[in-house]
């Protein structure tokens, strides 16, 4: 199976994509945020909780033994902070506010030592790991205070409240930045995307009849100025093949029209000479002459058939028997030829070994007689040719006529052009030869050119050499 070389392109809609794909971004990095801020806030704050309650406790620990024990439940209490101390005759002190679900430290008193419980020596008891227990929304610490049991407790419920009204803030925060940022991306999208609706209407202009339209991007370095280059260099590339395919048409209509009247002269001619050998009464003589018309104008036609059939197959593209040829021997064989018609001399020279190239002989043959032919009827009967064969795969084919205006030199190789001189002294032709002989030339991957080495028209022939 055939590759399809047809580009397939996704075609929805652009503006609702990029409006989609920036507003979902926008969800993602408003979700993180706020669970970021919530995170940061509650632990933030709950790290303040406990560390107020353990600023408290190393206060107690630092005026357990300077100040009464209601001073210093005066001094713990406050701030949400709920103080209970229990000392070792059973006496509960307390201050700050109640705290719901806190430790009951009633019981969990120590009683006073007694003397000498503690002798010289013993060591004292180990200190417990200052650690604040939470439950629920409740914070709290429970530890031994010298001979007292000291509960230190804050309750975070407001704190939990403050927390939910600051996610509330933050969700109806959220949601009017994405109401907003979809407004201002929808605005921003439609005028990032203004020019591929200037090179939609451009394209359409164009289609209308308006092919001089050009989008001239003002920055050709960004990615939309580097597609309306392209764009421009397509049209540029269209227009220039809709030019050329409309001057190829004019060639090919002007070409017809000229085979057509090339055909009509001889065709004209032989109809006339049959008509008069059919109602004219003529001796043998006439009516030889009137044969001879027939016979020579017949062949002028299909010579000019045989002409456009192979300029049409050099058109679409030769086939060629090459093999190896002498292209020395073959412009010999060709001035032998030559020479034996009367007319202008034609002269024969070398420089260098004979070249061989791959090519088809035939159609070289061709060629070369049809340079050699055209200098000769160019040259008049009393003028001279010359054949220079190389160095290298090489022929030229010189005359010593009156040459070609420079103005000329690229005309001649144009389909039915014959110059007013030519018509002039009637050399004949179709004006084929040369488009045919460049063509064949061309086909075997050589030229043909006229050179400007006067004074009279030089032809040089070229050919690839064989590898």
């Amino acid at each position: 199976m055939s590759a399809d070389p047809t580009t397939r392109l996704r075609t929805g809609s652009l503006r609702r994509r990029l409006v989609v794909a920036v507003m979902g971004l926008l969800v993602v990095l408003l979700a993180v945020l706020s669970v970021t801020v919530d995170t940061v806030l509650r632990s933030r704050t709950e790290g303040q909780l406990e560390q107020r309650l353990l600023d408290r406790l190393a206060v107690a620990r630092a005026l357990e033994d300077q100040v009464p024990a209601q001073d210093l439940v005066d001094r713990l209490g406050g701030e949400g902070v709920s103080v209970v101390l229990v000392t070792s005759d059973g006496t509960r002190l307390t201050a700050g506010p109640t705290v719901e679900g806190a430790p009951d430290a009633t019981s969990t008193a120590t009683p006073a030592p007694t003397p000498g419980g503690r002798g010289p020596g013993r060591p004292a008891p180990p200190r417990e790991q200052d650690t604040v227990i939470q439950s629920g929304d409740v914070f709290s610490i429970d530890r031994q205070l010298g001979s007292s049991r000291l509960v230190l407790a804050t309750d975070a419920g407001g704190l939990r409240q403050t927390l939910a009204q600051v996610r509330v803030v933050l969700a109806v925060s959220s949601l009017a930045v994405l109401a907003v940022a979809a407004l201002v991306v929808t605005l921003l999208t439609s005028r990032l995307l203004r020019p591929l609706d200037t090179m939609t209407a451009t394209a359409r202009d164009i289609t209308a009849g308006d092919r001089g339209r050009r989008l001239r991007p003002d920055r050709p370095d960004s990615e939309l100025g580097r597609a309306a280059g392209a764009f421009d260099e397509m049209l540029d590339a269209v227009e220039g093949a809709e030019d050329r395919a409309r001057a190829a048409e004019a060639r090919v209509r002007d070409f017809v029209l000229e085979a057509a009247h090339e055909l009509r002269t001889p065709l004209t001619g032989v109809q006339a000479a049959a008509e008069a050998l059919l109602v004219g009464d003529h001796d043998r003589d006439q009516r030889e002459r009137l044969a001879a018309g027939v016979v020579r104008e017949a062949r002028r036609a299909s010579r000019l058939a045989e002409d456009l059939l192979l300029m049409a197959g050099i058109d679409r593209g030769l086939e060629l028997r090459r093999r190896p040829t002498d292209l020395a021997r073959l412009a010999a064989t060709v001035a032998e030829d030559a020479q034996r018609v009367p007319g202008a001399r034609v002269e024969l020279a070398f420089d260098g070994p004979a070249p061989v190239v791959e090519a088809d002989p035939d159609r070289v043959t061709q060629v070369l007689a049809n340079l050699v032919d055209n200098a000769r009827r160019a040259a008049g009967p009393e003028g001279a040719v010359r054949v220079e064969v190389g160095p290298g795969p090489r022929v030229v084919v010189r005359d010593d006529g009156p040459g070609i205006p420079a103005a000329d030199r690229e005309r001649v190789f144009e389909r039915m052009v014959r110059l007013d001189d030519a018509r002039s002294r009637d050399l004949g032709g179709s004006g084929l030869g040369l488009p045919i002989a460049r063509g064949l030339a061309r086909a075997h991957g050589g030229d043909l050119r006229l050179l400007d080495e006067g004074p009279g028209a030089v032809f040089e022939l070229t050919l690839p050499q064989r590898a």
